[in-house]
Parts: C-alpha cells; sequence; structure tokens
C-alpha cells in the first residue's frame, strides 16, 4: 500500500468533488426513508457512486463499506478497506443546513490510516494521517487539554438530569462533524450509547486522535474496523484528560443499554 500521506491528496480531492457536488443540488433531491427514521435521497446515492469510482482508480485492491450500498463480505478477506458515508448528516443536509459532511476513511489491517471529512456548507475540509497529525483547512487542530468532566463542552440539543454539570454546545447533525470538534477544541466530548456504524465514525476517529483526543466504543474498549458486522457499540471521543472519567461514568448507562437489546 502506498504511504497514506502520497494519498491524502488524491483522496481528499474526490471528497472535495463529491461535495461540491451535493452541495450544488440543496434543494432540489428526491428523498425517502430506507427505514422508519433513516432519511435518504438521490444526492447520497448518486455520491456513493462517484466516490466509489473515483476511489477504486486510486486503490482498486482495497475493500468497499458504504452507507449506501449493500454490504458484501468479501471486504473481511481484503486487508485494506475504503469506509465511505457520502453524506453523513442527510437530515440536515435535506433542510439545507450546513451540518453534513462527506466522510471517507481508508482501513488497514482494522486500523484507520487515513481520514477526510468535506463539509462544503461549513466551508470545511478536515483531514488526518496515522502519525501524520490532523488539520482543518490546512490548519492543525489540537483537541483540549481539559483534565475535569464537570463543565465540559458536549455536542448536544438537550443533557440529561445526570449530566447538567455538563455544558451543552450547538451540534451539527453529523456525527463524524461532531466528533471533529472534540479534534478542533470546540467541544470536549462526543458520546453515543447504541450501536453504531463504522461509516459514520472511521475518518473522524482518526481525525481526533490524530489531535491528540481518545476514541474508543461506549464501554472504553479499542475500536477495530471492518468488522463482520460492520460497527461497534457506541462511540467515545473526548479529550484525553477527561475520556477515562467520560468512561467511569457512561460506562453503566451503556451496559444497561446493551442488556435492554
Amino acid at each position: 500500500m502506498a504511504d497514506p500521506s502520497a494519498l491524502i491528496d488524491k483522496v481528499a480531492a474526490v471528497a472535495a468533488e463529491a461535495a461540491a457536488m451535493a452541495l450544488g443540488r440543496v434543494g432540489q433531491v428526491r428523498s425517502w426513508e430506507k427505514s422508519p427514521g433513516q432519511p435518504v435521497c438521490d444526492a447520497d446515492i448518486d455520491a456513493d457512486r462517484l466516490i466509489r469510482a473515483r476511489l477504486t482508480a486510486i486503490d482498486p485492491d482495497a475493500g468497499w463499506l458504504s452507507e449506501e450500498t449493500v454490504d458484501d463480505a468479501i471486504r473481511l478477506d481484503r486487508r485494506r478497506l475504503w469506509i465511505v458515508d457520502p453524506i453523513d448528516g442527510t437530515r440536515d443536509y435535506l433542510r439545507g443546513r450546513p451540518g453534513w459532511a462527506v466522510s471517507i476513511a481508508l482501513v488497514a489491517d482494522g486500523e484507520v490510516v487515513l481520514g477526510v471529512l468535506d463539509a462544503p456548507a461549513r466551508t470545511e475540509q478536515w483531514r488526518a494521517t496515522k502519525g501524520g497529525g490532523a488539520t482543518r483547512n490546512g490548519e492543525r487542530v489540537v483537541a483540549s487539554g481539559r483534565t475535569s468532566l464537570p463543565g465540559a463542552r458536549v455536542a448536544t440539543d438537550a443533557l440529561p438530569k445526570a449530566d447538567r454539570d455538563l455544558v451543552a454546545v450547538p451540534r451539527p447533525n453529523s456525527i463524524a462533524l461532531r466528533m471533529a470538534m472534540v479534534a478542533a477544541d470546540e467541544a470536549d466530548l462526543l458520546a453515543t450509547l447504541r450501536w453504531g456504524h463504522e461509516w459514520d465514525i472511521a475518518a473522524a476517529a482518526l481525525i481526533v486522535t490524530e489531535a491528540g483526543g481518545v476514541v474508543t466504543d461506549a464501554l472504553g474498549q479499542p475500536l477495530r474496523f471492518n468488522s463482520a458486522r460492520g460497527g461497534a457499540f457506541g462511540v467515545m471521543a473526548a479529550a484525553a484528560g477527561i475520556h477515562e472519567a467520560a468512561v467511569e461514568r457512561l460506562g453503566p448507562r451503556a451496559r444497561d443499554a446493551m442488556a435492554r437489546g
């Protein structure tokens, strides 16, 4: 495999092309629900096809996992895998809001080695390569040095009563962008306590870790990508100094949620 740093410009160009195409069609797309509460639109599908064609040309031997493509178990036999969400935050996209992004990650042997988020309505492009740091629009981003969980900023619409010692900050619909906020010291914590998909978090997970944050599943366990399920139970992205405390607080809730199925 080529050095990820040698691929990042090509992958970023693919993300930018798909993002520009989607941005140009805001308000002009047909949408439907692929399952209850799960919107999709024809821009999702067209972006998915465009990205797959471009990435296959860059690395034809890599497998493929995308929100808008039927999963194929053949990917499990590939050492490398493209993980893609052509429009993460489709609800914001359909509402004409800026909180959506194209998400592309390259995984090698279960670890993300390259990640790109392109959020054209926010004029933001995030990049990271393993060991190479993370940037937004070419400027290095560094996660918060916070060491106390009370007072931590969380990108959410509302906090439960048990977490009123935290601080809610405005959130985009895209979970990848909410994780990127942790990388950029605009939030200190992002946590979900349910089963989620690898395409939602793969690129952003590398961006956070390369910015000095910590990303695990909801129980504090390391994430491995290209799993048979294609997902994990929750995600915990946090400033390094509060990650352990966040897992201690939220882990019991995560275990309860798992037990309830």
